[in-house]
């Protein structure tokens, strides 16, 4: 398969025909100039020797070495063999919080967005570890499976919301254990979990599942999201309301994530406005023991735009050599 590094080059190769359009305008011009100084017929009869032919073929020529030297600025390439890689770092899967209170807005401009900013950023920072995605609510469901992708991780996030779960809900443990078996089979050592929730648990033993998790050697870690006097949550311009037509207000549960960092042999960090908490539990899982990783991988790229400049500069250098005149030899 070709594949061309520099793509943006190809849009040139829509001036491949303005070489014969603009040499036929020049002919059209040259034989006005002529028909004002005389018969045009007579003048073209005191000039035997000059062929029309040979002027287009010299634009073919120029048309086609155009061509020949754009492919060439695009840099056609084709992959040469697979490879397999082996890269060093840990596996982290972070378990993102989608319920109806993440749209809180005791941070700019609600606890999701300003989760997934975080994340997003993390992405930047990341180069030999694996990153996926787990979003949760009353479910749990894999966004991304573990993956160095980390475009793809960005693509990923940008689509989350509150409706990628159906269920409304927190179910922080169905989020653990699915993180749990989301692991590749490659991992066994460097492995953690990060939750990024308000911590308000409603459907499952969080503790437990953490506690199951730190045993198979899989530390969790918690980013508490949201404000202690807690926020109302805006919905359809609306504020959320309970049964009783009361107002909903989301509290940020310390308590309960701190118990899970602590069962999962991990840490609990409150996200800030100006520093989320992402990079100092990264950091942490960071200076364990790196997992090394294997993957195959095209590799090596073979380049082949010489070619294409070769022949563009063969047929610039066939155009002097093809001259003006008519030749002088006859068939019969």
């Amino acid at each position: 398969m070709i594949i061309f590094a520099n793509t943006i080059y190809l849009f040139l190769l829509i001036l491949v025909p303005v070489f014969p359009v603009l040499y036929a305008v020049s002919l059209k011009l040259r034989r006005r100039r002529i028909g004002k100084l005389g018969d045009s017929g007579l003048v073209e009869s005191l000039m035997p020797s000059a062929s029309r032919a040979k002027g287009w073929v010299k634009v073919s020529l120029l048309s086609l070495a155009f061509f020949f030297f754009v492919i060439g600025l695009a840099r056609p390439q084709m992959g040469a063999k697979l490879r397999e890689h082996e890269k060093r770092g840990a596996e982290i899967m972070i378990a993102l919080d989608v319920s109806n209170s993440m749209l809180a807005e005791d941070y700019s401009p609600n606890r999701l967005e300003r989760a997934k900013l975080a994340i997003g950023r993390l992405c930047d920072q990341l180069h030999d570890d694996r990153i996926g995605l787990i979003v949760f609510a009353g479910d749990a469901f894999v966004q991304l499976p573990v993956t160095t992708d980390y475009v793809s991780a960005k693509m990923f996030l940008s689509s989350i919301s509150t409706e990628s779960v159906p269920v409304q809900g927190t179910a922080i443990g169905s989020a653990i254990n699915l993180a749990i078996r989301s692991f590749s089979a490659q991992s066994e050592k460097s492995r953690a979990v990060i939750i990024i929730t308000d911590g308000e648990n409603h459907e499952d033993d969080a503790v437990a599942a953490a506690r199951q998790a730190a045993e198979m050697g899989i530390r969790i870690h918690t980013i508490g999201i949201g404000s202690p006097e807690g926020k109302p949550i805006p919905i359809g311009g609306e504020l959320l309301k309970d049964r009783d037509g009361k107002t909903v207000v989301t509290h940020l549960d310390e308590k309960a994530l701190q118990d899970i960092a602590r069962a999962g042999s991990g840490a609990y960090v409150r996200a800030g406005n100006s520093e989320f908490g992402l990079n100092e539990i990264v950091a942490g899982i960071r200076s364990l023991e790196d997992e090394t990783f294997k993957s195959v991988v095209f590799e090596e790229y073979e380049e082949y735009y010489m070619y294409f400049f070769a022949v563009a500069l063969a047929l610039l250098c066939a155009i002097p050599l093809i001259g003006s005149r008519r030749s002088g030899r006859k068939m019969f």
